[in-house]
């Protein structure tokens, strides 16, 4: 109390002095999001003996076998050689297979181990832990094709006719499948449901989308079986980068890819905002 009965008000100390304060992390965790993403990556990098360089020994034999089995028959296809014809759709396949193996094991592998929960408790909104997940798919099947172009170009004279459009391809056809993956990851509750979507959905999409033939070789009834085929327009666009000749008009496959990745994008966004069978 100070002179003449005034009272002095109570001061008020500062909040930060009132203990710790939770830490905001604004409307977007970018922290997070890129420490999710950099665990994504380190996963295949510390095993790259199977990531990285396993595709190439798989996709060189598969490049061997097709060339001498059909290499003399089929000796061109497009207007290049049928070695040349080739290389692209192999490149493509093995992208997108490890782009589909990276995201749907690290969901699968979380549930069959029991620590899912360390993935759905750190501050990330769905949107977030989506675009973490599916960014390292992206990121391995990128780095394959890379890999597995480089050791291909020793053996086939690859040319590059639209680098935009490869690169365009890639990225798509990599996300596609990733999403796909952890799409199939979310579903799957053991490694068989996974293996079966691998056997019954990606492998018979991937064979009969044109990576070892032409479309214009096919009976005109099977012309639409794979036109319906979307991973007929992510090769097609992605061979176009390298000979210049397509099957199908360049834009309808783009917005084919941009259409088909913006559903499987809210798809994998409503399964882990929903919790499905992520959450006990």
């Amino acid at each position: 109390m100070g002179a003449g009965g005034y009272v002095r008000p109570m001061e008020h100390r500062p909040i930060a002095a009132q203990g710790p304060q939770p830490r905001t992390m604004g409307r977007f965790n970018r922290r997070g999001l890129w420490t999710l993403y950099m665990k994504e990556v380190r996963r295949f990098l510390n095993v790259f003996t199977q990531t990285l360089i396993a595709p190439v020994v798989t996709t060189l034999l598969f490049l061997a076998i097709f060339t001498l089995a059909l290499g003399r028959s089929v000796q061109q296809l497009g207007g290049v050689a049928y070695a040349e014809f080739l290389a692209p759709g192999l490149i493509m396949m093995s992208m997108v297979q490890n782009a589909f193996a990276n995201t749907s094991s690290t969901i699968v592998i979380s549930k069959v181990q029991g620590n899912i929960v360390d993935l759905l408790m750190p501050p990330l909104s769905p949107s977030e832990l989506t675009l973490g997940l599916a960014g390292g798919g992206v990121t391995r099947g990128v780095l394959v094709g890379l890999v597995v172009a480089l050791a291909m170009w020793v053996f086939v004279p690859l040319r590059i006719h639209d680098p935009l459009l490869i690169l365009f391809h890639a990225v798509n056809a990599s996300l596609m499948l990733a999403l796909l993956g952890l799409i199939g990851g979310i579903w799957a509750e053991k490694f068989d449901h996974i293996a079966a979507v691998t056997n019954f959905v990606i492998t018979p999409l991937s064979f009969l989308s044109g990576t070892f033939y032409s479309i214009e070789r096919l009976p005109e009834s099977w012309h639409l079986v794979a036109y319906l085929n979307p991973f007929f327009y992510m090769i097609d666009g992605f061979r176009y980068g390298f000979i210049g000749h397509a099957d199908a008009p360049l834009l309808v496959g783009v917005l084919v890819l941009l259409s088909v990745n913006a559903a499987l994008w809210l798809l994998a966004h409503r399964m882990i905002a929903a919790g499905y069978r992520l959450k006990a």
